[in-house]
């Protein structure tokens, strides 16, 4: 089958790496050079909006997907009255604007902290009313890894915050959470869904630094609730593909704090720590293959490479560790590849974190 993706970046990369072995054919819509995924089929190389690039990614597609959720919708529209897009523009928009997001979780029961928008300067006392302090303000639309977001304990410093961040905010209470985890669910054609194991994940500068797959002492009941909340998203949405809620634990309870309608960070470790891996069981739901329930023969854990490239054989030496590159230029910040390390038990797959972020550069 003939895939388009939406975006050429590392995500496009790796679904199309374990796309091709299923049989399909990938043409990728990115406006910028050289990106990640080039190699792996062909680019239309124009804005995510240009309405002849639309028309070619639809020419050469049977179907269509996105590796990120900031494509305008307007695209994901155009494209869905031609051929099958997934997962489906609703996902998309509500996706784009926290607010959206949060008064969906809302409408569902699913639990998150409390909220309100933003979108004057007379909105913030009656916004800090009800999130209390401290507080985050986010911007609605385009955050990522930390950026267009501040934390606030007070009033004076959230007038601050507003004035940086500029309008369109929502402001949410600061949570103190036990931990960071992530569920992924996938959605099929049919209506079948399988479920990855929660991840927990640690960030450093909003970025996500470390994820560990299967997260550690994570019962069943606590697995069961946070699959029960992905479901209530994909029935609502009708949903194909991969999606990712990241959650806060607090105690025994799980607060949704954003989702994702795409292939995920958290789940990079599936590429190596599970018998099937994210990106093919979404290539698998989009084209209408079965999906594959994934096991988990072990624990295992991913770690990000931020910022510098590392020496590719010192990595490579280390028995237990997966690199995993993106073929991008070194960046303060930027996400260049990750290290996957699996092992016979925590305390190998422990000290292999540790063994590999002694080799990544400082």
């Amino acid at each position: 089958m003939r895939v388009g993706v939406l975006g050429g970046g590392q995500l496009a990369r790796m679904l199309a790496l374990e796309g091709i072995p299923l049989g399909h054919r990938f043409t990728f819509l990115e406006p910028a050079p050289d990106p990640p995924a080039g190699a792996l089929g062909r680019v239309v190389d124009t804005a995510y909006d240009d309405p002849a690039g639309l028309a070619r990614i639809a020419a050469a597609s049977d179907v269509v997907t996105y590796e990120f959720e900031n494509v305008p919708a307007s695209s994901a529209a155009y494209l869905a009255a031609r051929l099958p897009v997934l997962p489906p523009p609703p996902a998309l928009e509500a996706t784009q604007d926290r607010l959206a997001e949060k008064r969906l979780f809302r409408e569902l029961a699913i639990p998150t902290a409390p909220f309100h928008r933003v979108d004057t300067p007379d909105d913030l006392d009656a916004a800090l009313a009800v999130a209390g302090l401290p507080a985050v303000l986010k911007t609605r639309r385009f955050g990522y890894d930390g950026k267009g977001q501040a934390v606030v304990r007070s009033a004076e410093e959230a007038a601050a915050a507003m004035a940086a961040l500029g309008p369109g905010l929502i402001a949410e209470r600061f949570v103190e959470f036990s931990r960071e985890l992530s569920v992924l669910g996938v959605g099929a054609r049919d209506g079948s869904r399988v479920f990855y194991p929660l991840t927990e994940n640690h960030h450093r500068e909003g970025i996500l630094r470390v994820s560990h797959g299967p997260a550690p002492g994570v019962t069943p009941e606590l697995q069961a609730r946070a699959e029960r909340l992905a479901t209530g998203i994909m029935d609502r949405l009708g949903y194909v593909g991969v999606l990712a809620i990241e959650l806060f634990q607090v105690g025994d309870d799980l607060l949704a704090n954003e989702m994702a309608p795409r292939v995920h960070n958290s789940g990079h470790w599936t590429l190596d720590g599970a018998t099937v891996s994210q990106f093919e069981n979404h290539i698998r739901a989009v084209t209408g293959l079965p999906l594959a329930p994934p096991r988990v023969p072990g624990p295992a854990a991913m770690v990000n490479i931020i910022g510098e490239l590392p020496d590719p054989a010192a990595i490579s030496a280390l028995p237990f560790a997966h690199l995993h590159l993106y073929g991008k230029s070194p960046r303060p910040g930027r996400k260049l590849g990750h290290v996957n390390i699996t092992g016979r038990d925590a305390d190998e797959v422990a000290e292999g974190i540790a063994r590999v972020c002694a080799a990544l550069p400082r």
